[in-house]
């Protein structure tokens, strides 16, 4: 193929190439246009707000037992951690008086 032909294409896809980049972007700017308009009203409607009360006022008495739960369960774990923790400094203080009387 010679060289002009071949820049003859090349210049035919450029000019392509620019129309559907232009084409791409005007549906772009309407898209766009119209996801405004949208969202315009979205937050111009009225939310009824009797129900996402509830809901919230639900959701957070969930949230309050949850962490009651947990908070019972950390004392709980906290207190055979003290426990435990107490059988093993006895056990240690035996041990090393056993050392030091000669016994172990």
């Amino acid at each position: 193929m010679p060289m002009k032909e071949i820049s003859k294409s090349v210049e035919d896809i450029e000019i392509e190439a620019k129309k559907i980049l232009e084409e791409a972007k005007a549906n772009a700017n309407e898209i766009l246009f119209k996801a405004r308009e949208e969202a315009k009203e979205i937050l111009s409607a009225q939310m009824p707000m009797d129900g996402v009360e509830t809901e919230c006022q639900e959701i957070v008495r969930k949230a309050n037992m949850e962490a009651a739960k947990k908070d019972k369960g950390a004392a709980r774990k906290a207190s055979e951690i003290r426990a435990n923790a107490d059988k093993k400094i006895d056990e240690t203080v035996k041990y090393l008086v056993n050392i030091i009387i000669g016994r172990g």
